[in-house]
């Protein structure tokens, strides 16, 4: 039997021992690809932009018709975000609180909008919702007009966003201790007073995180939208919509400097995101 001074040594060698290569050579080859995919590209966009004099960039990213596409596009993104919160928290608490007939179709046809490409997303709604169309037929009579109008890109946002939410807060409520819920019943608490108190607080950084996530990839969403919004200026044309506009016309200078306005935002959204998961990340530990 080896003595104990020669099988620490051995301990820490297979603990160092690994498949990859060393940390040199990884670090160098992970942060080339970063540049030459992400970094280098996206700075490409500030640098572009920095010919433009602030006078002329802020006249760029201020026009009437670029704020409209920002109210359009942050505001239906927020309220579609908000949407899926609510819609997304029932979907997970019903894949994970029942059983039913055809459960595990049901929780495949939820990441339905993550493989379907984006244009067929687009057309498929805005056949749907048209005057014409099994849903939009029924709309309009009541004075509801949903395809080629915001409130078709809010349908649109919703549609791709919802998945974001679900996959958030279904491994959460698949962790919750159902001992909990009982133990707040037998001290009296009702059930919204479970739900308040012992659920919603558990949930509330997924749930949270979930909404940022929507809130974000509907912000940059460009493909599902442009065929149902009828992209009208100053009433249904989105950002991403007018930076693709601008570039046909040639204007570069004053795509590059709303495509700014866009990447800063998305870091931003990039940082609370990051921020609402080491919270939830820390909330579980406790």
């Amino acid at each position: 039997m080896k003595p104990l001074g020669m099988i620490l040594p051995e301990i820490g060698r297979a603990k160092r021992y690994s498949v990859l290569p060393g940390f040199g050579l990884t670090l160098g080859f992970t942060l080339l690809c970063s540049s030459l995919i992400v970094l280098i590209p996206l700075s490409a966009i500030f640098v572009m932009s920095s010919h433009l004099s602030w006078s002329a960039f802020w006249d760029a990213i201020s026009a009437p018709r670029v704020l409209a596409s920002y109210r359009l596009s942050f505001g239906a993104s927020f309220l579609a975000a908000a949407i899926n919160a609510l819609l997304g928290f029932l979907v997970a608490w019903v894949l994970v609180r029942y059983r039913f007939p055809g459960k595990r179709l049901f929780d495949a046809l939820v990441d339905l909008p993550f493989a379907l490409p984006t244009a067929v997303a687009g057309i498929a709604l805005s056949s749907i919702y048209a005057g014409n169309g099994w849903i939009g037929r029924h709309l309009e009579p009541l004075g509801l007009k949903v395809a080629f109008t915001p409130l078709g890109v809010l349908v649109a946002l919703i549609f791709i966003g919802l998945p974001f939410v679900v996959r958030t807060v279904q491994p959460v409520l698949e962790d919750f201790e159902h001992e909990l819920e009982e133990a707040a019943a037998s001290l009296g608490a009702g059930r919204g007073q479970t739900f308040v108190r012992v659920i919603l607080p558990a949930v509330l950084p997924a749930l949270m995180t979930g909404f940022a996530l929507a809130f974000a990839r509907a912000v940059g969403e460009y493909g599902s939208v442009i065929f149902i919004a009828g992209n009208m200026p100053m009433v249904s044309e989105i950002t991403p919509l007018l930076i693709v506009t601008k570039l046909e016309q040639f204007d570069y200078a004053g795509a590059t400097a709303i495509a700014v306005v866009m990447l800063v935002s998305s870091f931003v959204l990039l940082l609370a995101i990051n921020v609402l998961q080491a919270w939830s990340r820390s909330r579980r530990e406790r």
